[in-house]
């Protein structure tokens, strides 16, 4: 297997990248292969390791090229334009098979256009959509879509929950995963024009397509444990999305001075301190990668643009994952089915 990096891509690249690859690479079975500048990323191992790359692991490859998709850059112009670029050079790896899983913290506009573009939807798609695991209580919690449509219409959260459903259940083993549609209360009637009609399509095509949709999700009751996968527009997912990091964020700061407030504070949590990392441990969102990009061919990850190498590290292990449990080929299966019985019916 072969884990395709853009080394180039992201707030902290190429250090962060980098980092995370060497953290990661005694902890996959694949390759990881580093797209972008190559006399950059030696200089950088130099910088780190005095080692190469080949040096620390013989699967820590490199591919070199020669342009970087920037944040500013406008995603259609980007990916027509920059084909030696380190996310294009990318896609077209995966496309070809010459890698089994593309990563990137870069342009997410334009990640999802080359996405779409180059690697192309499955089948049955109208809008592939970014898929990030959360925690819960005692579980995970998938949020779909998390930023890839700002713009939706009901059909397309309809395919949010069928494909959230399709993958919870072959790469968790979740039989019937608790689909919920995030609302501002749990009445049918609630919301605006979007998840009013998008409750009613849920609720007449569920049964049909094998969906356990569960009604109107509030915020507050997300992350309950009993809810497998929250399904919205990119727009409010991303903003759910990143005020929950902000969250965690807040709360491990807090924790941690007061905990440190003074000396009789410091002491006196000391018997507690195991907890206190198992709880920090479990809302650290840095460790449950980045958000799968669902209905398109091949498998893709955006990693936050901010990542550090920690994240690039949990990202990794998470795409090899991706593909070990094949997370694509599954899904397409799933949707050869449905369009299946559609033209037949």
């Amino acid at each position: 297997m072969k884990i395709l990096l853009d080394a180039m891509g992201g707030d902290n690249a190429p250090d962060a990248t980098i980092k995370g690859a060497v953290r990661a690479i005694n902890q996959v079975k694949a390759e990881v292969v580093l797209i972008g500048n190559e006399d950059i990323i030696r200089n950088k191992f130099k910088e780190f390791y005095k080692k190469q790359p080949e040096e620390i692991s013989n699967r820590l490859l490199i591919k070199n090229t020669t342009e970087i998709i920037e944040m500013e850059d406008i995603p259609t112009v980007a990916i027509k334009h920059k084909k030696d670029s380190s996310m294009v050079v990318g896609f077209r790896m995966l496309k070809e098979d010459e890698g089994d899983v593309f990563i990137s913290a870069g342009n997410s506009g334009a990640l999802l256009t080359g996405a779409t573009l180059l690697v192309g939807r499955i089948k049955g798609i109208d809008r592939p959509a970014l898929a990030g695991i959360l925690p819960a209580y005692k579980s995970q919690l998938l949020l779909i879509d998390s930023g890839a449509n700002t713009n939706c219409k009901p059909i397309n959260l309809l395919q949010f929950a069928l494909m959230s459903s399709i993958y919870l259940k072959n790469t968790y083993g979740i039989e019937k995963p608790a689909i919920g549609l995030l609302n501002i209360g749990t009445e049918e009637t609630k919301g605006n024009d979007l998840t009013k009609e998008s409750y009613f399509l849920l609720k007449e095509k569920s049964e049909e397509l094998g969906i356990n949709f569960v009604g109107n999700v509030e915020g507050r009751e997300a992350f309950s444990g009993e809810i497998d996968a929250i399904v919205t527009d990119g727009f409010t997912g991303n903003i759910f999305l990143k005020a929950i990091e902000g969250l965690g964020k807040f709360v491990k700061r807090s924790l941690t001075e007061s905990l440190k407030k003074n000396l009789f504070s410091t002491i006196a949590s000391i018997p507690s301190l195991p907890a206190i990392k198992r709880f920090a441990a479990t809302v650290d969102y840095k460790s449950y990668g980045g958000a799968l990009f669902l209905g398109v061919k091949k498998p893709v990850v955006k990693a936050h643009g901010s990542s550090d190498e920690t994240l690039f590290e949990f990202t990794i292990k998470q795409a090899e994952k991706f593909v070990e449990n094949k997370a694509v080929p599954k899904m397409i299966e799933e949707f050869e089915k449905i369009n299946k019985n559609e033209n037949n019916a």
